[in-house]
């Protein structure tokens, strides 16, 4: 299954995907954020790859994989399609998956349709309740200068989002509550690879206006459900919120918490070294209990 990276073609376009890592352990796949964003912030989970297979694939649309603006490709049952393409094309039949942000929506519903090739769940700043997201990231934008927040009503009122003054807001947010450390030549490649097409239809025009096709997505009813182990995991002042992420947790039988200190939403980049330690730690408990 190692390769340093290839191509698999699903319907609508080409997947680019990255699989290392030397260890004998259940592999792990990563699923990133958006939807619309791209793996290149989870380059440090390739750590892992001393006690097993990783892998890690920008989702069809997005990052290095094909672009598209085809609608009909943007749902949770396409991209969980295409993981399961992905999965079978590497010959795993079992394995971890990880998934951040707009990944543990589409973690948890891969789970929910394929319970048995799921090892564990690892969900890092979940967003299994949009209403709940842009509730508790409106309360954050207050948090901003009066002039930001007074910007943002206006242009959201006129629908103009890409005016400056919505911008600057938006780059504020961001500092504050997405990622405190960003690494400055994967984020200027997560950016010159974001898909607007993907994330403005399934999410809306910002991390905190969610008026897309996910803008009811609530899985919290399903959580009692899940049996295999879940680790949570959340940044200090992450924009998904610690307090909403224990409330996941505590939904979800069996499962860990735990914060990342001196992190926000992106906690692969904000502090890599616990971020990996922690999901390494979890991993290896749950390979030694089965």
């Amino acid at each position: 299954m190692l390769t340093d990276s290839a191509r698999l073609d699903v319907p609508g376009g080409s997947m680019w995907y990255r699989a290392t890592g030397s260890g004998t352990g259940t592999p792990v796949i990563l699923l990133h954020g958006g939807p619309g964003f791209s793996s290149f912030y989870l380059k440090p989970m390739e750590e892992l790859g001393s006690d097993r297979p990783v892998v890690r694939y920008d989702q069809l649309g997005s990052g290095r994989s094909d672009a598209t603006t085809d609608t009909t490709l943007f749902n949770v049952e396409t991209f969980v399609a295409q993981l399961d393409a992905l999965r079978e094309h590497l010959g795993i039949e079992r394995f971890h998956l990880y998934g951040h942000s707009w990944g543990t929506m589409l973690g948890v519903e891969y789970y929910r349709a394929h319970p048995d090739r799921v090892e564990s769940l690892v969900l890092a700043s979940a967003a299994l309740d949009a209403p709940l997201w842009e509730r508790h990231a409106r309360e954050l934008l207050t948090n901003l200068p009066d002039s930001m927040v007074r910007a943002v009503e206006q242009r959201e009122a006129e629908g103009n989002y890409q005016a400056p003054d919505y911008q600057a807001a938006l780059e504020a947010f961001y500092a504050r509550y997405v990622w405190l450390r960003p690494h400055p030549a994967d984020l200027d490649s997560t950016l010159a690879t974001f898909s607007e097409a993907v994330y403005g239809y399934m999410w809306g025009p910002s991390e905190f206006t969610v008026n897309g096709t996910l803008r009811d997505f609530d899985v919290t009813g399903f959580l009692p459900q899940i049996t295999v182990p879940v680790l949570y995991t959340v940044g200090e002042v992450d924009e998904a919120g610690p307090e909403n992420i224990r409330r996941f947790a505590d939904l979800t039988p069996g499962a860990r918490y735990l914060v990342i200190p001196d992190a926000a939403h992106v906690t692969a980049w904000d502090n890599p070294e616990a971020d990996v330690a922690a999901v390494r730690g979890f991993l290896r408990e749950v390979d030694a209990g089965r």
